[in-house]
């Protein structure tokens, strides 16, 4: 039999079949008095005929002939050409990405196959003979070029052996995945065998191997077979449609524009607390909890929402308000009001947060929506809400009291007077200045990003006491929103600040007219004991470009952010379920089509870090997605390593208790003695914050939120009292020779 099977295929000139089946049943054919052979597969069958092939006929692969592999042009005329076929066969229309090294190709193992049919019918391949075919397949042209068609790769030039490794990414990968398929697998697929076999003995060409290379492509990059699908997935150019709630309401739209200290955010929250129903939105826990605090105390019962906290103002905790504090990212989409409050609208140009003021200021159910904010936002706005066929009312409004730029620099922290306020961009020149102050015997308030809720709230209740000694402030930019503080003048220590370029780097450059605005600002606050505010520098050559800021008006907004969501990945996991969540998202950013009049695609770092992180703890796609939304600073070391274990007990449906989480956190703490004791606390209160933002979204899993809440309030006090005794953590981290980065 096994005679039978080589001397009926030994002529055999062609075989095209695609895509082959590993599992193939082979059948004798008798037709005419000829023998045939059909080697049947799912769904294809291939003849191996007796009858030998022209030196010229044309392979049809998908439409596309092999006289286009060789060089030569389709004759029309023939039936064989391509355009006979490509009514049935048509090359899949894909459009080829210069993003190509994003697609990590699927590893594949060598075929197990153990029923050697191929040996059977051809005799055993000379790997060497095989090696040969491969490297010459792989040196035409005229490969590249059909392979371009079929989406491997774009049709570019290259100078160089790097370029030309960038432009065919995808054929380079594809071939050398074939190439070891072919070598270390124990026996091809049959079919794959008699091609080889007939190249060897010169029964066929080299470009016959095309349809198998290709159908290998698309195993290891399944991208190919769906491109058209994801690109729709990743359509972004109408964000106003998602919010077909919304858009069933022509909104009436009120953009109160002015400065800082101007009562813009006074008039909006007024139609707030008077309406029947209402939903502010912010961008900080202090603002989202200073007006839910506000609307209560005036008799309009509010609750607050933010993503670690929920708090209600009914008695019995469960019975939801009609309106509502919360920070922007907790907004719903489907919940309707009478009004809607989105506080510094200027947000959308955020690179990492843009996409929730774009989600908010499209996606509320209002029928009257308020945006406060900067005038730069107005024109961008407008564009936007042109999509939705809503107009926008404008009120502009005028700073409430005066704002004067000193002539001179302060030049020595000698010459800080009661009132003032240091601005400064990192922490160590917070503690550097701090410790100059408190060694000529004058008492400092303290304000950071990385403090507490509760400490900032403190620190600045210290500096506002008429009848407390701290009469300055040290701070960060974070006292530009959420604080109340009775400053009479504000000195910026330095003018540079490390900002995020578009590439998502971190570099330091001077800080913008909005910034610049926003914290000299906070100087001569309406309703304070100053009626007038002052700005200069401690640097005499600052102090002409901070006035050239201040005399400037910020830069209208061009775009607003944008972001994937939950349901977006999750079906490009669908299509690309060997790809990980971060290369998901990396070809999501790749592939999108954004408006890029109106938007642009917000930084992804954070997420793809938090991503990477937890790559290799099983989760659901879904849960790892929430997981990879956490709110956390990357740049602290024991956050990120909770938020590990926080994964990994998640993945073993072991709930986390408060009982683990002490143990882990090593509760209860010691008071801080050096500064980085006081780091350290603010790590663990940050892990409690991650705690209670993750229980919010796996209840069953993190089953303690109130107990750790109440833990938390214990920590911060422990927190203030260090940071009150700022000063003297600085002298035990010098006596004890360590440095805080």
């Amino acid at each position: 039999m096994n005679c039978f099977y080589r001397r009926a295929i030994s002529d055999v000139s062609r075989v095209s079949t695609f895509p082959y089946s590993n599992s193939l049943k082979t059948s004798n054919l008798v037709r005419n008095g000829k023998t045939q052979l059909c080697f049947s597969t799912s769904s294809h069958c291939i003849f191996a005929k007796s009858k030998p092939r022209p030196k010229n006929s044309v392979l049809q692969v998908k439409g596309i002939s092999h006289n286009l592999l060789r060089g030569k042009k389709d004759d029309p005329s023939s039936p064989s050409s391509s355009t006979s076929t490509s009514s049935v066969l048509t090359p899949p229309s894909i459009t080829p990405s210069s993003n190509s090294h994003l697609f990590i190709p699927v590893l594949l193992k060598p075929n197990a196959e153990t029923n050697n049919v191929g040996t059977e019918l051809t005799g055993k391949l000379n790997k060497q003979e095989v090696l040969k075919i491969l490297n010459k397949f792989f040196r035409r042209s005229e490969v590249k070029l059909i392979s371009v068609e079929h989406g491997l790769d774009s049709m570019n030039t290259y100078d160089t052996i790097q370029q030309y490794f960038s432009v065919y990414y995808l054929f380079h990968q594809a071939f050398i995945s074939f190439r070891r398929f072919c070598l270390e697998s124990e026996n091809l697929p049959v079919d794959l065998h008699i091609i080889f076999s007939d190249i060897i003995n010169q029964a066929g060409h080299v470009d016959d191997i095309f349809p198998y290379f290709l159908r290998h492509a698309k195993q290891i990059f399944p991208h190919l077979d769906c491109m058209d699908d994801l690109k729709k997935i990743s359509d972004l150019r109408s964000p106003a449609n998602w919010y077909p709630e919304a858009r069933l309401l022509i909104r009436r739209v009120i953009f109160h524009a002015g400065p800082t200290n101007s009562g813009k955010t006074f008039q909006a929250l007024e139609k707030f607390m008077t309406a029947k129903s209402g939903v502010y939105c912010g961008p900080l826990k202090l603002l989202a909890s200073e007006v839910y605090h506000k609307a209560n105390e005036k008799g309009t019962p509010c609750d607050l929402v933010t993503g670690e906290e929920r708090l209600m103002a009914n008695p019995d905790g469960e019975t939801p308000s009609p309106h509502v504090a919360c920070t922007v990212e907790m907004t719903s989409s489907n919940t309707p009001y009478e009004v809607g409050v989105i506080d510094e609208i200027q947000m959308l140009r955020d690179p990492q947060r843009g996409w929730a003021w774009t989600r908010a200021l499209l996606g509320l159910v209002v029928e009257e929506l308020h945006l406060c904010g900067e005038l730069a936002a107005i024109e961008l706005v407008k564009s936007i809400l042109i999509t939705t066929g809503e107009e926008v009312e404008v009120f502009k409004y005028k700073r409430l009291t005066d704002l004067d730029i000193e002539k001179r620099a302060l030049g020595s922290l000698d010459n800080v007077k009661p009132g003032d306020c240091i601005v400064c961009f990192s922490k160590n020149d917070i503690y550097s200045v701090s410790r100059q102050i408190e060694k000529k015997g004058r008492e400092v308030a303290v304000i950071y990003g990385g403090l507490p809720p509760g400490t900032k709230l403190a620190q600045a209740q210290k500096f506002n006491d008429p009848e407390n000694p701290c009469k300055i402030l040290v701070a960060t930019d974070a006292i530009g929103m959420g604080l109340n503080l009775s400053i009479r003048r504000v000195i910026f220590y330095s003018i540079i600040k490390p900002v995020m370029n578009e590439k998502g780097e971190r570099e330091l450059d001077i800080i913008s007219t909005s910034q610049a605005l926003q914290i000299a600002g906070r100087a001569g606050r309406y309703g304070t004991q100053y009626e007038k505010g002052l700005v200069t520098t401690f640097r005499a050559e600052d102090l002409p470009t901070l006035a050239e800021l201040l005399s400037d008006s910020p830069e209208d907004l061009v775009k607003a952010g944008l972001h994937p969501t939950a349901d977006q990945i999750e079906m490009y996991a669908y299509q690309l379920p060997s790809a990980t969540l971060s290369n998901l998202m990396d070809i999501f950013v790749s592939l999108c089509t954004v408006d890029h009049s109106l938007y642009f695609m917000c930084n992804v770092d954070d997420f793809k870090f938090l991503a990477d992180m937890i790559q290799h703890v099983p989760l659901p796609l879904r849960a790892r997605y929430v997981f990879c939304c956490a709110p956390i600073n990357r740049k602290m070391p024991f956050v990120c390593a909770m938020f590990l274990k926080f994964a990994r007990q998640y993945s073993k449906n072991d709930p986390i208790s408060y009982e683990w989480l002490c143990s882990h956190v090593g509760w209860p703490p010691k008071a801080p003695h050096t500064i980085l004791d006081l780091v350290h606390l603010e790590s663990v209160f940050d892990v409690f914050d991650l705690y209670l933002w993750l229980s919010y979204r796996f209840q069953d899993l993190f089953p303690d939120p109130l107990v750790v809440r109440e833990t938390q309030k214990e920590l911060d006090k422990v927190i203030q009292l260090g940071v009150f005794n700022i000063t003297r953590l600085l002298k035990n981290t010098e006596s004890s020779g360590t440095v805080e980065s």
